[in-house]
């Protein structure tokens, strides 16, 4: 009786495959804990509206203070200094006048920089023997005053889109049927997303369905983009896609904090990846109106391309390698 090759069967394999999932769980561990763990503000955009000297040496303490930490502007007037907090041009403004200091924030650009500027303005007005005032221009919900539920959809939306790509792959064939599928996918889980934010747990408080149209876009374009690069390399593509969206795109998308908060460059580089892009978008039409989403939206747009473009050229090369195959065995690489 012949002995069952398992008996023979290298101990290779078992040993690879233990290193190689330690491995993986090592780098989850960094992609998702270094950030967090080297969080600290680097270049935060903020207003001064002081007179020139007293604006110079604000700027400078803040300077000595934490060297990096602010990048800052000086507005003529606290209503110019209001404007570019909605323009989304800086998180708050440090407002000095003779009744004191008035400490403009945007809990709604981000709860941890809104914190961070309460306290750094309470410091300056203490340092001029003044009392500080603390005015919240955009505001969160009443119902989510933290803006948990966007921080929380962070995984979601790029586990979301991740696995929508890979599943549309395995169970979809044709080019055309799975650029509608993504498409539907994207339409329906934005609503749906959007509506549990907005109605249930109370996050978002603009227009259901623009904050419909941006989740839709950035659920569309990361799903587009694994759905291309998997097309095209077969498992590898999951690898890359994997990299691109979930190990490196969710932990630099900066929604549990702000783009500003992460490590430089890291914060600049989750912003041009989907899973920033679209919590970018997200909070700026949700809370202020739309403004500064042209970026979010056209890194978006290029995802959304690129993944399109990789899938038309993965179809166009599955339908030549069909025609150059006997009739029998290019059957199923025609309905790829």
């Amino acid at each position: 009786m012949s002995q069952p090759s398992t008996e023979r069967q290298s101990w290779r394999p078992v040993i690879g495959l233990a290193v190689g999932l330690s491995l993986l769980l090592s780098a989850m561990l960094i992609a998702f804990g270094l950030p967090a763990v080297s969080s600290g503000p680097h270049d935060v955009p903020i207003a001064v509206v002081a007179p020139e000297e007293a604006a110079t040496q604000i700027a400078g303490a803040l300077e000595q203070a934490q060297p990096g930490a602010f990048d800052v502007t000086v507005a003529s007037s606290q209503d110019e200094a209001t404007e570019m907090i909605l323009d989304r041009d800086v998180y708050g403004a440090f407002v000095v006048s003779a009744d004191g200091v008035t400490v403009d924030i945007a809990t709604a650009a981000s709860p941890t920089v809104a914190q961070l500027l309460t306290a750094v303005g309470e410091g300056v007005a203490a340092q001029a023997g003044a009392e500080a005032t603390v005015n919240d221009v955009v505001p969160t919900s009443a119902d989510d005053p933290r803006a948990i539920g966007l921080s929380a959809g962070a995984l979601p939306i790029a586990l979301g889109g991740f696995i929508a790509g890979v599943a549309t792959t395995l169970l979809v064939s044709g080019t055309g049927r799975r650029l509608v599928a993504v498409g539907a996918f994207a339409v329906i889980a934005g609503l749906a997303m959007t509506a549990i934010l907005q109605f249930w747990f109370g996050t978002f408080t603009g227009s259901f369905w623009a904050t419909s149209a941006a989740a839709m876009l950035g659920i569309l374009a990361t799903s587009a983009t694994v759905l291309g690069v998997e097309s095209l390399l077969g498992r590898p593509g999951i690898g890359i896609a994997a990299l691109l969206i979930v190990f490196l795109g969710n932990p630099l998308s900066g929604l549990t904090s702000a783009p500003e908060m992460l490590p430089t460059p890291w914060g600049a580089i989750g912003q041009l990846l989907p899973p920033g892009a679209t919590g970018t978008l997200l909070r700026n039409v949700a809370f202020f109106d739309g403004a500064a989403t042209a970026k979010p939206i056209l890194v978006l747009l290029c995802w959304l391309a690129l993944g399109a473009a990789l899938l038309i050229i993965a179809g166009a090369r599955s339908r030549r390698t069909a025609r150059d195959l006997p009739v029998d065995a290019a059957e199923p690489l025609a309905a790829a």
